[in-house]
């Protein structure tokens, strides 16, 4: 029987708590795991777990920048640490590329993305590439196919689109190589249906998720398909929209919004196009959240409640409930 297990980075005490998930959608705790560095907290702690399941990456943001690999018991998902490396800036996402020779991460104060080798043991080295971009760059997100990479500017409006040598792990720009939003949007995290011939951005300042087509074989986005808010119709607050991400099914699509401190709901209609399901409160400040590979279930976490909250989805309507 196949086991899901949970990795919640905790920052303001450093370290990462590990849950099992049970058959009824909770979480029971295994272990809280120390994650070694400087004593000074960081304001979040970036993971990414490799292909292949036997390594999580989890990147600090207290100087000096670096990156800890902790080995996953497959049985048990018990972290054993390996080793650190380091990180060219002050790293807010992390990702690997298909066959985890290489890790992806974005900085946002530092406005640049970079790509480092992975070791064999699971150590990540030094970058050997990085790449300037317009202000607060944030998520960084290869495509299935392993050629060609995503990653956004905040502050500048734009979503990058790049080619990606997987042998020699070098970016180049694709052809556009930029692919803008309207002004202040604020791209932040974007994701790609299974087939890749939909790309959804979600955008932290106003709110909205955008809905583009996309050439999967070029590794491009094409035509702008749809906008639709994030948001609470009622909420008049300031807007900070964070994570998002499809079902595995493809059938459902939920954003979170840390002014309203909500999880917005929707369906997956003809075209790849959305069709608003509800806003759902959560934690406070849900800077992230994951569903569970079986499609059932949607985990969040509140930066500010310091909480997780397990939600069931509605295999039929997509609606969220305790």
């Amino acid at each position: 029987m196949t086991q899901t297990f949970a990795y919640v980075g905790n920052a303001e005490t450093q370290d990462v708590s590990v849950f099992k998930l049970q058959d009824n959608g909770d979480l029971a705790p295994i272990e809280t795991k120390a994650i070694p560095g400087p004593q000074k907290p960081g304001m979040s702690t970036p993971m990414a777990v490799s292909p292949d399941k036997r390594f999580l990456f989890v990147g600090l943001r207290n100087e000096p920048f670096s990156v800890v690999t902790f080995h996953i018991d497959p049985s048990k998902g018990t972290l054993t640490f390996v080793g650190s490396g380091p990180l060219a800036d002050q790293m807010c996402y992390l990702s690997t590329d298909k066959a985890g020779r290489f890790l992806f991460a974005s900085s946002y104060q530092g406005s640049k993305v970079s790509v480092s080798p992975i070791a064999e043991g699971g150590i990540v080295g030094a970058a050997h590439q990085v790449v300037a971009t317009k202000p607060n760059a944030h998520c960084i997100v290869p495509t299935r196919s392993g050629r060609h990479v995503l990653h956004t500017s905040l502050g500048g409006d734009v979503v990058y689109q790049q080619k990606f040598d997987a042998v020699k792990g070098e970016l180049s720009p694709n052809v556009p190589y930029e692919k803008g939003v309207s002004a202040k949007a604020g791209p932040r995290h974007i994701t790609l249906s299974a087939d890749e011939t939909r790309a959804y951005l979600m955008n932290e300042l106003d709110g909205m998720v955008r809905v583009f087509s996309f050439d999967a074989g070029k590794g491009v986005l094409v035509d702008e398909l749809q906008t639709l808010s994030a948001v609470p119709k009622e909420f008049s607050g300031t807007i900070a929209a964070a994570d998002i991400h499809l079902t595995p099914s493809g059938k459902f699509l939920y954003a979170s919004e840390r002014g309203s401190n909500t999880i917005a709901a929707f369906m997956v209609i003809a075209g790849g196009k959305l069709e608003p399901v509800g806003n759902y409160p959560t934690e406070t400040t849900p800077r992230g959240f994951e569903i569970d590979p079986s499609g059932r279930y949607l985990f969040a976490t509140g930066q500010a409640s310091h909480g997780m909250t397990s939600y069931a989805i509605d295999q039929t309507t997509g609606e969220l409930t305790v």
